[in-house]
């Protein structure tokens, strides 16, 4: 059974928010992230209840390695509160969101696996990323060993896009693009980062 998206997903779709003009979304981090949750399926903001609640079992300052690394323009956690109470904020937005419905349905097929088969592919991957800095790649391959891979490679791509004179080789590319299809992603989930291929 396919995903419910071709698209992103869970926590990294809600760092995809924060790009340059996020404020005209809303006044705060957390009114951007109910807008687009109200607008959007029970299936996404069961995902992103999934991610953040899995991203609670990390340290308050790995979290913010990670949201800065996903997110292009993120407030500052002194406005959040810090890593763990913004992901706590997710956690209480998606139940927000979903106590609205009276008929939600647990994410089921694909949308329920963590991805733990491709852990070493995806924490390979991750190291190989030297473009990335340090503390970066060790939050997310903490992320991949203490949460789940598949909310870890899903960072990773979104950091690739945000980090500066971020490039890839066609083989790493293909490699992305393999432990996507493993992973039961949608067509434009690792596309996200085709852009950055090195042109032969």
């Amino acid at each position: 059974m396919p995903r419910f998206t071709e698209f992103d997903f869970g926590v990294s779709w809600v760092m995809g928010f924060f790009h340059q003009d996020w404020i005209h979304d809303g006044d705060t981090a957390a009114d951007v992230v109910a807008k687009h949750l109200a607008a959007s399926d029970d299936e996404a903001a069961l995902a992103v209840r999934r991610d953040a609640s899995m991203l609670g079992s990390l340290p308050s300052e790995t979290l913010e390695v990670l949201w800065d690394a996903g997110a292009d323009y993120l407030p500052s956690f002194e406005r959040l509160g810090g890593g763990a109470e913004w992901t706590r904020t997710l956690v209480d937005l998606c139940d927000a969101r979903l106590a609205a419905d009276t008929d939600v349905r647990p994410l089921t097929g694909a949308d329920a696996e963590e991805g733990t088969g491709c852990r070493d592919a995806v924490v390979a991957e991750i190291r190989a990323t030297r473009f990335l800095e340090a503390e970066v790649r060790d939050a997310l391959v903490d992320c991949a060993c203490q949460c789940a891979p598949d909310l870890a490679f899903r960072i990773l791509l979104r950091a690739m896009s945000s980090a500066p004179d971020a490039s890839l080789s066609s083989a790493q590319y293909t490699r992305l693009e393999a432990i996507g299809s493993a992973l039961q992603y949608g067509e434009f989930l690792v596309d996200f980062v085709r852009y950055l291929v090195e042109q032969d």
